[in-house]
């Protein structure tokens, strides 16, 4: 059942992230919903699937759009991993918590892609960073922020703090 949910909204995240995200951008920033889902599947499922699932939605997003590979596969799966570890050593995670993580993770996710941009001077790579980069980190993080204060008033949310070995089946 675990392994249907995760394969369904690993296919569904390419949709909505090109198709709906684009009419709801603020200032034409779009939040990254793979970074935030990742986030929040390493939070209540643990480290090991926060990874795995991290790393495939960041090489699924990243065979329909022009980006660096590497570097979304493994923000992806570095925040899924971070948001486990999170859940697991801190007593109690809060929205301020997951969206602080996020902000930061995004944040040096993008300021690595626009370093990584070949041709750019640094007065181009400055503009990217203060209108594109930093605008982007705080919507991923306010946008995780949310959903986690909205799956945690909805959920039980003891999994942070048992040892299951179930694992993706």
């Amino acid at each position: 059942m675990k392994f249907f949910f995760y394969l369904i909204l690993v296919l569904l995240l390419v949709p909505l992230q090109t198709t709906l995200l684009p009419h709801l951008s603020v200032w034409n920033i779009k939040p990254d919903l793979g970074l935030v889902a990742a986030a929040l599947i390493g939070l209540f499922a643990g480290e090991l699937e926060g990874l795995l699932i991290g790393l495939t939605i960041g090489w699924v997003l990243n065979l329909f759009s022009a980006g660096e590979l590497w570097l979304s596969l493994l923000t992806n799966g570095g925040v899924g991993l971070l948001a486990g570890f999170l859940g697991r050593q801190v007593s109690q995670v809060t929205s301020y918590s997951l969206g602080g993580m996020l902000l930061l993770v995004s944040l040096v996710s993008g300021l690595l892609a626009a370093i990584n941009f070949k041709g750019l001077d640094i007065s181009q790579v400055w503009w990217m960073a203060e209108s594109i980069v930093v605008p982007q980190a705080c919507f991923d993080g306010a946008v995780g922020a949310g959903c986690y204060w909205l799956l945690s008033r909805r959920f039980d949310l003891t999994r942070l703090r048992t040892d299951r070995m179930d694992g993706l089946l």
